[in-house]
């Protein structure tokens, strides 16, 4: 199966991308959109939906690649739902500032490593 989960982390790793763009951009060419769009849809959502607060954005990422691929809402949905209950099993968390471990001192998962797990799991609907 093809994959590139680790081009999607690369993006963020090399910081040219928040976490959202990371993922969303690496899937332009399934979305239709091109990188200077999917880099503005995606920007509002990097660092828990800009706060730390929020969904990890490489969930969002994701959702908005599935909104895009499957534009039937209800399968879009049922689709995020398993994106997110693999992540929630693999890390443990699915807010930002829980997977970064601000409040208690405990990192469960780097950001790199979250879009890559992001991005395995979308392409397990996508592909």
């Amino acid at each position: 199966m093809e994959t590139r989960k680790h081009e999607a982390a690369e993006k963020k790793r090399c910081r040219s991308h928040n976490c959202a763009q990371a993922v969303v951009c690496t899937y332009c060419d399934k979305t239709g959109l091109d990188e200077a769009t999917s880099m503005s849809v995606a920007s509002a959502f990097g660092a828990g939906m800009g706060s730390m607060e929020g969904t990890c954005g490489a969930l969002v990422g994701a959702g908005i690649v599935i909104s895009l691929v499957d534009k039937e809402k209800s399968r879009a949905m049922k689709d995020m739902r398993q994106v997110m209950t693999k992540f929630l099993e693999r890390n443990g968390a699915t807010q930002c500032k829980l997977l970064k471990g601000t409040e208690t001192g405990k990192v469960l998962r780097e950001c790199p490593d979250c879009v890559a797990d992001a991005s395995e799991f979308l392409e397990e609907i996508i592909f």
